[in-house]
């Protein structure tokens, strides 16, 4: 039979039927085809998921038009019964189906505004590292001293013993050994406990004069309030004809009152150091306390800061340079300790707990 022709007898009898029912089921005046066109066209006005749904509604629903034509569809005769009601179930799931894709549709488009960047919102602060405060303070001290002309050197971490012990005048048994807290990796290998080797590296390719500041890691058994097994220091060492103790104390005056303020108290104490001889240590006034007496200075007001002398002329015979034509001086300092003086801090272990709460403070 012709699908038209069967289209329309299917129309013509549910028209008969609908107006003769007892029940006055609602009329149907219209063919699938027109059923699904109509359908069409009002999904493509549909603005929102709610316009979709009730859509749906009206043609899918219980009560709905699709519905309604399908229950009609039994007052057919027999033999149209099938093909009517293939029409009506392959229209039916057409449009459930594209009902389903626009409301899919609609909120993708809305998860994409939702996701979408808004240029007129201000920008987000991106996070940024730092440099650890030990570091700034090595590259402060390193500035000091390029522009009082000194050059900066490195060296190794671990090193012999010769150039950790014996060329600085300190031979094997030495007493002055026992203030090392030497870490021993071998009989002939230690973790540096100074970096004053670097000096004696250093004289021993360069002639003079020499102006040098060698920063960078050390090692030793200790760790209190002020004291770690593993620091930072600086070693600084001059040589030249006719160089004196003043020069010593003019460079370090320099240094101390560049690194702090021109107004903090400075006093040299003699001391003793096997490299150097005349040796002093140099104590600034303490300024967690102000002289007041803490913790951090022992209840004294005053902090070791570096220890300093003139090179002693065993140095320089080891590396070969003339001691009647040449003197030197040279000093040392722990960077940490610098650091906590400069920032306020009254423990030395805050610089190696990796808190960033008390990092980000710089």
């Amino acid at each position: 039979m012709d699908r038209t022709y069967s289209k329309f007898v299917i129309f013509r009898i549910s028209l008969l039927l609908i107006k003769a029912s007892e029940k006055k089921l609602s009329v149907v005046e219209k063919t699938i085809d027109q059923i699904e066109a109509e359908a069409a066209g009002e999904l493509k006005k549909a603005l929102d998921k709610d316009a979709v749904e009730a859509l749906s509604i009206k043609y899918l629903g219980r009560k709905g038009i699709i519905t309604r034509f399908l229950r009609n569809i039994s007052k057919l005769p027999g033999h149209l019964r099938p093909e009517a009601g293939k029409q009506a179930n392959a229209v039916k799931k057409s449009l459930a189906a594209a009902f389903n894709e626009t409301i899919c549709c609609m909120n993708s488009n809305l998860t994409d505004e939702s996701d979408s960047i808004d240029v007129s919102m201000p920008g987000r602060p991106v996070k940024r590292g730092g440099l650890h405060p030990v570091t700034q303070i090595i590259r402060t001290i390193s500035d000091i001293f390029a522009r009082l002309g000194f050059k900066i050197v490195e060296g190794p971490e671990i090193e012999t013993d010769y150039y950790n012990f014996e060329a600085l005048n300190i031979p094997k048994d030495h007493p002055a050994r026992d203030m090392q807290d030497t870490f021993y990796i071998s009989d002939n290998l230690v973790l540096r406990t100074h970096t004053s080797p670097v000096q004696v590296r250093v004289m021993e390719k360069t002639p003079p004069p020499v102006r040098i500041i060698a920063p960078g890691k050390v090692y030793r058994c200790d760790s209190d309030l002020t004291h770690t097994p593993m620091f930072h220091q600086i070693e600084g060492l001059v040589v030249d004809k006719n160089v004196t103790f003043g020069d010593l104390k003019g460079v370090i005056n320099t240094f101390i009152h560049q690194i702090f303020d021109p107004g903090i108290g400075l006093r040299f104490r003699p001391s003793f150091f096997p490299f150097t001889e005349p040796s002093a240590e140099v104590d600034i006034l303490c300024v967690i306390c102000r002289g007041k007496g803490c913790r951090v200075c022992s209840q004294t007001g005053w902090l070791e800061v570096l220890g300093c002398g003139m090179v002693h002329p065993a140095l320089f015979e080891n590396v070969g340079y003339s001691t009647s034509n040449y003197s030197g001086f040279a000093f040392g300092m722990g960077i940490e300790r610098l650091a906590m003086l400069k920032y306020g801090v009254d423990d030395l272990r805050k610089y190696f707990e990796n808190d960033l709460r008390f990092l980000r403070q710089f």
